[in-house]
């Protein structure tokens, strides 16, 4: 919805949904291990619906809110001892269209947006689920009835196998207003034991990185764009890694690491050894 002349997302909404369907799954014992997907699992309806007013949909806002939300599908699905097997956005490829014209799809006349590049950081994560404390957390309970519309959110999901951990981190806020960025500081406590080096490597999207509408946008919003100008944007769709990879050679159980992570925007911290 947009109200006093900005988009303000709706996480709530989602939330309780999703909330009342585990809820409904939960009350029938013999359903309790049967595998839950969530279809169609989005914001807002009409995905073929366009327009200025649903630019947001490739933009950052969108894709933080898919970090977040995605995020609290799985605390809501422990809350009520659910088995979710997985959940799916009901995006399309709308073919003959202005770019980037506000339909709800993952990529615009074959660019990627940077709501796609959430999901390509969920398929880099493996393994179990850890638990995450956040002093900036938006708890579940205040997020199932307002939503995030007080202090931005900074928060984090996080899994592990055999050899690599890896943090998704986002800044989220319902209401699309320019916000200043977050100081990031991660500590991850009781790695397992581990030979050689620790290698550290973050993907990020921001207005920056992976990003290719605000390229589009820099560009001059063209709708006939040069191979040259396509190529590129081609490119700044891709995740792409906001710094080179870090080598920490400690071999101690606890690592700290530090970042700046922008309004809007989700990083996911790959560590391998």
């Amino acid at each position: 919805m947009t109200t006093n002349g900005h988009v303000r997302m709706g996480i709530a909404s989602q939330l309780r949904t999703i909330d009342e369907g585990f809820r409904i799954v939960a009350s029938y014992p013999e359903l309790k291990n049967t595998p839950v997907v969530i279809g169609e699992c989005d914001p807002e309806g009409c995905a073929a619906c366009q327009g200025p007013q649903l630019a947001y949909r490739n933009g950052t806002i969108y894709s933080s809110y898919t970090a977040a939300s995605f995020a609290r599908i799985h605390d809501l699905a422990e809350k009520h001892g659910a088995h979710l097997e997985g959940a799916l956005t009901w995006a399309f490829e709308f073919e003959d269209q202005p770019y980037f014209a506000g339909f709800r799809s993952l990529a615009s006349n074959g660019i990627d947006k940077p709501v796609l590049n959430v999901f390509r950081m969920f398929a880099k994560m493996s393994g179990q689920r850890l638990p995450v404390e956040s002093n900036r957390a938006t708890p579940l309970e205040v997020m199932l009835r307002t939503g995030v519309r007080d202090d931005p959110e900074v928060s984090a999901l996080a899994s592990l196998d055999s050899h690599q951990l890896s943090v998704l981190a986002w800044h989220y806020h319902d209401d699309d207003l320019p916000e200043p960025g977050a100081e990031v500081q991660i500590q991850v406590e009781n790695l397992p034991p581990r030979s050689g080096d620790l290698r550290v490597r973050q993907f990020r999207i921001d207005e920056e990185h992976s990003n290719a509408y605000t390229a589009w946008q820099q560009l001059g919003s063209p709708q006939k764009p040069t191979p040259e100008q396509y190529a590129q944007l081609e490119k700044a769709g891709q995740l792409s890694e906001v710094a080179e990879p870090v080598t920490i050679t400690d071999e101690g159980s606890t690592v700290s690491l530090n970042f700046a992570l922008p309004h809007k925007a989700v990083s996911l911290l790959q560590l391998t050894w």
